[in-house]
């Protein structure tokens, strides 16, 4: 068998690596992938678009296509294939629209009931700074588009307010992104990531998971791509549990069926639990990025059989290891903004499995960095303190220039 994915971060090596492990026979392909997916698999060039993607995938056989990169979504690649007559996971691009446009995406969680804060929406600076001399509490003020990973600011005041606006709608720091924001309630509490496989009638979660988005410790700073994440998140009591199913899972998926928004693929819940209450901030219709890091070496079942079983229409259930698991990102210094690449990357070689390369490439016979996001290393234990320690003693085996990264991952 044949599998292509799309992306080339630590999750697509997460997925690549997964998949091999349940299935020793099948042959991997990766666009545009690293330095990670090309020891397991083989990184395909000159392949830029959807289009190139699909005559590339019709002309090799491609047996599944796994659509890690949202980018690739909210260009209509799943459509493509699917016209093509190639067999995709991942949400056709009306879909797809529950991430890559939030103003869409809260209009559906309204109309459905999905339990989400209290939000406005605004199409011109103007317009919204009037609303911040009305506003005195903390507010999350978000681009509408997505900004891989970064397009939210929290806001304390109004000063904070005006330099994050003017940085969206003015300066266009998000690009188009920013061209209408949303404004919502700030909520206090903790947050939670649930991914799930929908497959196009029920959607089965994951494990929960907890990210670490901010690059500062405390959670302080810019936003990134996620900066380190544990699983399972000791906040998913089972009441809690139950309230997301009851409030977010089923109504989300009473509104795909009445939407006719089915697809195969992965729908990832942003929550929030503030005062034993579940809230949705935003879904993501793709695997989670560390999370899926995390999770993977969790996972008992074949994960290929999982994505197989959507499409004969089988029942399907996702069994998990009693244990923990703890990622932590090693990134290059200057990440979310400006970095330097090319730095020469020791103790790799002699690293125990599970890690994940992200950002990092093989140069004449060394490894070397090639992005923010540099490496993923996972701990596994018996417990949260056990896969956390687990973690960070395999960190200290990493060394190279402007090596960066979170101490207070789990913590």
């Amino acid at each position: 068998m044949k599998i292509l994915i799309i992306g080339g971060g630590g999750r697509e090596h997460a997925i690549g690596k997964k998949l091999l492990e349940d299935n020793r026979f099948i042959q991997l392909y990766f666009y545009p992938g690293n330095g990670g997916t090309s020891i397991i698999g083989k990184n395909i060039e000159n392949h830029h678009s959807p289009l190139d993607l699909g005559v590339f995938a019709k002309k090799n056989e491609i047996d599944i296509t796994i659509v890690g990169s949202e980018f690739f979504l909210l260009e209509g690649i799943v459509d493509i294939f699917n016209n093509m007559g190639l067999k995709i996971i991942g949400p056709h691009y009306s879909a797809a629209r529950l991430e890559g446009n939030r103003i869409f995406a809260k209009s559906f969680m309204k109309k459905y009931g999905v339990r989400t804060p209290k939000y406005d929406i605004f199409y011109s600076y103007e317009e919204a700074m009037n609303f911040f001399k009305k506003k005195t509490n903390s507010v999350a003020i978000k681009t509408n588009g997505i900004a891989a990973g970064k397009g939210v600011i929290i806001a304390h005041n109004q000063n904070e307010a005006e330099k994050a606006l003017k940085n969206i709608m003015i300066k266009k720091k998000f690009g188009k992104s920013g061209d209408q924001i949303i404004i919502e309630e700030f909520l206090q509490g903790k947050e939670a990531s649930i991914i799930s496989f929908f497959n196009g009638k029920n959607i089965i979660p994951f494990l929960s998971a907890k990210d670490y988005k901010k690059i500062g410790e405390n959670e302080k700073g810019l936003n990134t791509g996620g900066m380190g994440s544990i699983v399972p998140n000791p906040y998913i009591t089972n009441s809690i549990w139950i309230d997301f199913r009851k409030n977010v899972l089923e109504p989300t998926l009473e509104g795909l069926m009445i939407e006719k928004l089915t697809f195969f693929g992965f729908l990832y819940f942003g929550l929030m639990i503030s005062n034993n209450k579940v809230y949705l901030l935003e879904y993501n219709t793709r695997i989670g990025d560390p999370e899926a890091q995390a999770l993977f070496p969790l996972m008992k079942s074949n994960f290929l059989n999982i994505i197989q079983y959507s499409y004969q229409q089988k029942e399907t259930y996702i069994d998990w290891k009693k244990l923990y698991s703890c990622c932590v990102v090693l990134s290059s210094i200057g990440y979310p903004e400006k970095y330097e690449i090319g730095k020469i990357i020791t103790g790799l070689n002699s690293l125990e499995e599970p890690f994940y390369i992200a950002g990092a490439k093989i140069e004449q016979k060394k490894w070397v960095t090639s992005g923010g996001r540099v490496l993923n290393i996972i701990g596994i234990g018996n417990s949260l303190q056990e896969s956390i320690k687990k973690a960070y003693d395999k960190v200290k085996k990493i060394q190279f220039e402007n090596l960066y990264f979170r101490k207070d991952i789990g913590l």
